[in-house]
């Protein structure tokens, strides 16, 4: 298959197009033209395109007006001129995966979310939405979307895991507030193979939670680390900390917020992962 891939540069995109190639596949990493755009005159010919370019959410540690404007506008106005640029191709791509995340849900305490459940409120939530909104001329256009909406995806080489760790190997894991927020997460691997899914699967389409189907909370995740790093994981770092740390707006949408996310479409559709539990995943990824 001709798959192009935005965002390839990325510990998910990398990780993909390594997939993708290995396995015999062309691929063509979409770059940015002059003016900072994604280049969609590389995705002609593509019979599947994969959507992940947008600017981190977790760039800036600590959120303003201007980090939230550059972030909004990278994936909403990028995944519109995507989508708007393929709906306009001949012949049209087969199937659009766009990345979303489980942001979509804003907190939502012990609820078991899955992808009936509604958006939620605040900054991620209305993102989200807005985001995957922004796929409507494809869809309209007759192509097959697929808004993954991703948990917490675990990678030794980047994103969350590391910075988790560090702590953890000093002896200084720390349970974030009451610990009670539920983190819903996914190896990489199975990220990979659950794009890799996605793609192939044409019943399947709308959105797709991307997430372990064992979630836990933040105490457990706080805990497994330290049984997993053979180190002491007994402190806590009280919300108003956070919330002073971060601001309060970044503090309550990202390590106070609590979503326990159920991968029900993907479980339907017959997908299974690699890695379904904690423990053993972390030993798996970090080879003890």
């Amino acid at each position: 298959m001709k798959i192009a891939v935005t965002g390839s540069r990325g510990l998910i995109g990398s990780a993909l197009c390594d997939s993708l190639v290995g396995d015999g596949h062309e691929v063509t990493r979409v770059a940015r033209d002059s003016q900072g755009r994604i280049d969609t005159s590389a995705l002609g010919g593509a019979e599947a395109v994969v959507h992940l370019a947008g600017e981190p959410i977790a760039s800036k540690l600590r959120w303003d007006e201007e980090h939230k404007r550059k972030v909004r506008q990278s994936r909403v106005d990028g995944t519109r001129r995507v989508s708007e640029a393929i709906a306009l191709l001949d012949p049209k791509p087969r199937v659009l995966l766009s990345a979303s995340a489980v942001g979509y849900y804003g907190n939502r305490g012990d609820e078991l979310l899955d992808e009936h459940a509604g958006a939620g409120q605040g900054f991620l939530s209305e993102l989200c939405a807005a985001w995957e909104a922004s796929t409507g001329a494809a869809a309209d256009a007759g192509i097959r979307v697929v808004r993954a909406r991703s948990g917490l995806v675990l990678s030794p080489d980047g994103g969350l895991l590391p910075k988790l760790l560090l702590p953890g190997k000093l002896g200084l894991g720390a349970r974030l507030g009451s610990g009670r927020q539920w983190m819903s997460w996914i190896t990489l691997a199975d990220e990979v193979r659950a794009i890799r899914f996605l793609l192939d699967n044409e019943s399947v389409s709308g959105p797709v939670n991307l997430a372990a189907p064992e979630p836990v909370t933040n105490a457990a995740m706080t805990r497994t680390i330290g049984r997993v790093l053979k180190r002491p994981a007994f402190l806590v770092v009280p919300a108003v900390a956070l919330q002073i740390g971060l601001g309060r707006e970044t503090a309550e949408e990202t390590v106070l917020t609590s979503q326990r996310v159920d991968p029900a479409v993907l479980m339907r559709a017959g997908f299974e992962f690699r890695d379904p539990e904690l423990e053993p995943a972390l030993r798996t990824l970090l080879h003890r």
